[in-house]
């Protein structure tokens, strides 16, 4: 990229602001097509994490598959050494950043499924800051895409629960606010969500309150999100099982140490 800045000044104050912003043209054609055949491998070859997060009822289907960028050599391409790590590291205003993982999240078309309003951040083993890029390979019409709560980064964490039957398998009932009924008054929110075309990316904190409507139209809703950690991320070990999970991480990395592990590259400064 040279000398130019990978994002501009005002989205990055926008980032700070809002915690969430649209970057267009994130992937190129090339990056775009990559990515693409990305996901076909991984929804070809599920993953042990891979799950269905729709009921058998529903007309369509979506499915979900997490930290795949080991055995699928065209994400760990896109996600170490594409344009999205710098972009993370603008947003954050951090020196540096970890590849934390990557997700694939597939709608198929008259999937009824809503991805239920929640945020990142209490279903990980981490603490400090993060950055989500949610990029998808096909066009997404404002209506079905990414919707999220502007300002909502600054707290406080709220419960996460299973998408499917509201289980607080986390932490325990009662330790933190509940998550607002966003769906009972929408007007009462800043929500944010842009028609996105192939390549494009929704940048949010991983404390952003998002969630999604499904996907009543034809064809399918392809979406790659990265997940990066700031320079000030530390290992946050938890007595629960994490979603996604790292069986085995607290026996190597202390609570509080900095993730310097091979499944957290550095992603940005190459």
């Amino acid at each position: 990229m040279g000398d130019a800045e990978p994002v501009g000044r005002q989205q990055v104050e926008e980032f700070a602001r809002d915690g969430v912003v649209c970057v267009r043209g994130v992937f190129d054609p090339v990056e775009v097509a990559r990515a693409e055949r990305a996901i076909d491998e991984v929804l070809r070859r599920p993953g042990v994490l891979a799950i269905t997060a729709s009921g058998p009822e529903d007309p369509g289907r979506f499915v979900e598959d997490f930290r795949r960028w080991t055995d699928v050599p065209d994400l760990a391409e896109l996600a170490l050494r594409s344009r999205v790590p710098e972009i993370a590291a603008a947003l954050l205003r951090s020196r540096s950043v970890r590849l934390y993982h990557d997700h694939v999240l597939v709608k198929e078309g008259g999937t009824a499924q809503r991805t239920p309003w929640h945020q990142d951040q209490p279903y990980y083993d981490v603490d400090g800051r993060g950055v989500s890029a949610w990029i998808p390979v096909d066009p997404v019409p404002e209506a079905g895409s990414l919707e999220l709560l502007a300002g909502s980064h600054a707290g406080p964490w709220l419960m996460p629960r299973t998408f499917l039957t509201g289980e607080a398998r986390w932490f325990p009932e009662g330790s933190l606010a509940e998550l607002p009924d966003v769906e009972a008054d929408r007007s009462a929110y800043d929500i944010r969500a842009w028609e996105l075309q192939p390549g494009d990316a929704v940048f949010f904190d991983f404390l952003t309150v998002h969630g999604a409507p499904g996907f009543p139209f034809p064809g399918r809703r392809r979406v790659l999100s990265l997940r990066y950690l700031s320079e000030e991320a530390r290992h946050a070990p938890r007595p629960w099982r994490t979603s996604p999970p790292f069986e085995g991480l607290a026996d190597e990395l202390p609570a509080g140490a900095e993730l310097d592990h091979p499944l957290f590259p550095v992603a940005w400064p190459r």
